[in-house]
């Protein structure tokens, strides 16, 4: 061995030497903090003994009933014990006792290490002697480098050696007594018992109290919620039963056996979740766990594969140039620019007899292709760019009493299983009236209803309206609740609807904007953009507004001497329209309906609507893109428009005239890019992803950052309890299938006859196999 690596051997054991002699000196200040310790614990030791034979005189209230029987004969064996504990507490009290264990465990007679030995070993590569030394020096900084434990410490004398034994006589005295008492070990358990029953805190107890009467009626009330609004019952009064019901008492309960995080989640304020943890934790502390519902869910698509399928179903399709045939194809074109999904559009299929009395300037097809082709050209002259979507067909009928297209068969089959993955319900109400096939949220993994009509409004204005709007409203709950998972309103204005919120998710087509970027950009240039006065549109029927408009330009006549309005638009009412403003010597210019974006157009300043009918009038947002005045009603179906300076609002027929006459004086405000993009159909997709929850299933997220965390401060419910809401759920899509099942049902309820299959004709159409063939068992 070189001799400076002998060198650099022995420093590092010299090294090694100061850190044993640091430690040798901490351990002898921590043995005397030990010897202290362990005079404190034996007057520690002595106080519970003698608490614990005057609690065993007169039994507590509190104590363990089984402990009584068998307590004398263990209270004699502690009382024998007594004295042995006391002549141990005597001997290590004595002063001399600190001493004696100081000196056992000095470290001199442990490390007897010869350094120049140790030298002379590594000098000569003596590799055994090295390894016995650095064992030697590793098991003793191992002994002293960490505490030692009671049992440890009881064992000290036997590893010092026999030699030492008899100065730890009474250590060993004391641990043959408590090896006697531990051979006891149910007179232990009982001792334990009987001090957790004395030392217990009722505030800090984990137990869950039991359910009583009114909070199971509470939440009967809650899950039952469906079925009583379908019974008529509004939801506030059944948010003050649940309330009214839950103990309060009970919920403080439960709030101290909960975790800190629970006990934040429940103090809310929010009842509907308290009531749910409360009736988990109940169940959870029984061991009770719910695998499933009252029947089995079929399979669904699988999206394992990332490749996601949107189908959108509407109730119209072009040339009827009606809201719910132009509104979902713009929205099949921009959902399609994205990378995240194909979609897929059903739009009906109508015989050549109903296209005839549907589609304007007499425009009829002869094959679904041939419309398909009319569809696509039409819409990329208007986005601009070629949509890649797929567009299907599926049968329908036109109801003349309704004046609506009505589905024939059922509708859920003409989307493939492997691609039924997220569906939207353009009109839900209307695609599921006489619905009779398989349930949309069965077959779909998500489910989109978007409401277009106020179809309450309409029929009130039919004779015994108010019964029939009482009915549908029923009804259009019942079917909404039954097939979708989420159902988007355009405005305030429809019907309140189960897992509805409001939002609008239309654009405008992006003409419009062009036009108006067009019309702003020869106003800067100090040309006059606008030469004619005031307008309508929209289809010649009353409910569209024209007798809000008639009655309105009748009432102040003299006030808006002067001025004219010209109204363009066909329709059933046409006729009746024109002859009452005849009648009232309106001067109203009737001419004939055309599409917004004509030419003709183009000029007009102010756009009027008094429509209170309408959910989200399309015409309205065309002419604020196009840089117009729009004079509306103040109504919730024009809430959106509010934000834009050009839309004047009018509470009552005076200020109705009042906003007239403001914007024929005036000139309408250029609209900034924030505008134009908030009427775009960009903006409108945004925001149909974010509030249908589609960009988060999209993204395969299973749920939101705030769900998540909400879910991981409640106890997880799904597997905990059933949940009542899904099963009423399901029982109404159950009750409605056997229902439109029954033809004479059907047809009091207003349905066309033969619409529960398509008939020959469709087949013919469409090369589909007769109704006969493709469901050979009715009902299976």
């Amino acid at each position: 061995m070189e001799p400076s690596t002998s060198s650099n051997a022995f420093s590092f054991l010299s090294k090694g030497w100061r850190e044993v002699r640091d430690s040798a000196d901490a351990d002898l200040r921590l043995m005397k903090d030990r010897a202290n310790s362990f005079k404190n614990l034996a007057t520690s030791f002595d106080r519970e003994l003698e608490n614990f034979f005057n609690s065993a005189a007169p039994p507590p209230p509190f104590s363990v009933p089984a402990m009584r029987s068998s307590a004398p004969a263990e209270i004699e064996f502690v009382k024998n014990l007594q004295p042995k504990l006391s002549e141990i507490r005597r001997a290590y009290s004595s002063p001399d006792f600190s001493k004696k264990v100081l000196e056992k465990w000095k470290p001199k007679a442990q490390i007897r290490i010869d350094l120049s030995a140790i030298r002379k070993a590594i000098v000569s590569e003596v590799e055994e002697e090295e390894g016995e030394g650095d064992e030697v020096v590793e098991f003793d900084r191992e002994k002293r480098g960490r505490k030692l434990s009671l049992k440890e410490f009881w064992d000290w004398g036997e590893w010092k050696g026999e030699s030492e034994a008899p100065d730890w006589e009474p250590i060993r005295k004391l641990k043959s007594r408590f090896k006697d008492l531990e051979k006891n070990g149910e007179f232990l358990e009982k001792f334990k018992s009987s001090l957790k029953s004395m030392c217990r805190d009722p505030q800090e107890s984990k137990e869950v109290p039991p359910l009583d009467v009114p909070e199971l009626l509470a939440y009967f009330v809650k899950q039952a919620r469906p079925f009583l609004d379908q019974l008529g019952v509004r939801r506030e009064i059944c948010d003050k039963l649940v309330e009214s019901l839950y103990s309060k008492r009970k919920n403080q309960l439960l709030l101290q056996s909960l975790s800190r995080e629970e006990s934040a989640v429940v103090g809310n304020g929010n009842i509907d979740d308290e009531l749910d943890l409360r009736i988990a934790s109940v169940l959870q502390s029984t061991g009770h766990r719910y695998d499933g519902g009252f029947w089995p869910h079929p399979a669904k698509h699988d999206a394992s594969d990332n490749e996601r399928h949107v189908a959108i179903v509407t109730t119209a399709s072009l040339p009827w140039m009606t809201g719910t045939a132009v509104n979902p194809l713009f929205r099949a074109a921009y959902l399609s620019q994205s990378a995240k999904q194909k979609v897929t559009l059903l739009v009906p299929w109508l015989c050549k007899s109903d296209q005839e009395l549907v589609y304007p300037s007499n425009v009829t097809f002869t094959s679904p292709e041939e419309q398909e082709a009319y569809i696509r050209n039409w819409l990329e002259e208007r986005v601009g760019f070629k949509a890649d979507f797929k567009i299907s067909f599926y049968p329908g009928k036109f109801s003349k009493s309704r004046r609506s297209i009505l589905p024939a068969g059922d509708t859920s089959q003409f989307i493939p299983s492997k691609d039924a993955d997220i569906a939207i319900l353009e009109e839900p109400e209307h695609l599921n009236w006489y619905h009779h096939g398989k349930r949309w949220t069965d077959k779909f993994n998500h489910v989109v209803g978007i409401v277009h009509t106020n179809y309450l409004e309409y029929i009130k204005r039919e004779k015994n309206g108010a019964l029939q709007a009482f009915l549908v409203k029923h009804i259009n709950n019942w079917v909404t609740r039954a097939y979708c998972h989420k159902v988007l309103r355009l405005s305030a204005s429809t019907q309140d609807l189960p897992k509805s919120v409001i939002c609008n998710v239309h654009g405008v087509n992006p003409k419009f904007l062009i036009i108006g970027e067009k019309i702003a950009a020869e106003r800067e240039l100090g040309q006059k953009a606008f030469t004619k006065g005031a307008y309508f549109l929209g289809k010649m029927v009353w409910a569209k507004g024209y007798k809000e408009l008639i009655d309105l330009l009748a009432k102040h006549k003299t006030d808006l001497d002067g001025f004219k309005l010209d109204v363009f638009g066909n329709g059933e009412d046409a006729n009746e329209v024109q002859s009452a403003a005849r009648r009232l010597d309106l001067n109203l210019n009737f001419q004939k309906g055309r599409d917004h974006a004509d030419d003709s157009l183009h000029g007009y300043k102010v756009f009027i609507n008094p429509s209170i009918s309408d959910v989200l009038c399309t015409a309205t947002a065309e002419a604020l893109a196009m840089g117009k005045f729009v004079v509306c009603a103040d109504h919730p179906s024009n809430e959106f428009f509010r934000s834009f300076p050009n839309c004047l609002t009018y509470k009552t027929s005076d200020d109705f005239v009042a906003k007239v006459k403001e914007a024929l004086e005036n000139d309408p405000y250029p609209l900034t890019p924030e505008q134009r993009y908030q009427l775009s159909w960009e903006a409108a997709t945004q925001r149909f992803m974010e509030y249908s929850e589609l960009d988060r299933i999209l993204n395969n997220e299973k749920d939101g950052a705030k769900s998540s965390t909400h879910n991981r401060k409640l106890i997880t419910k799904s597997v905990s309890m059933p949940n009542l809401t899904e099963a009423v759920d399901g029982g109404l899509a159950f009750a409605h299938y056997c229902l439109t099942g029954n033809e004479l049902l059907r047809l009091c309820s207003g349905a066309i006859p033969g619409t529960r299959d398509y008939d020959k004709q469709h087949c013919k159409d469409l090369n589909l196999l007769p109704p006969e063939v493709e469901n050979p068992i009715y009902g299976w």
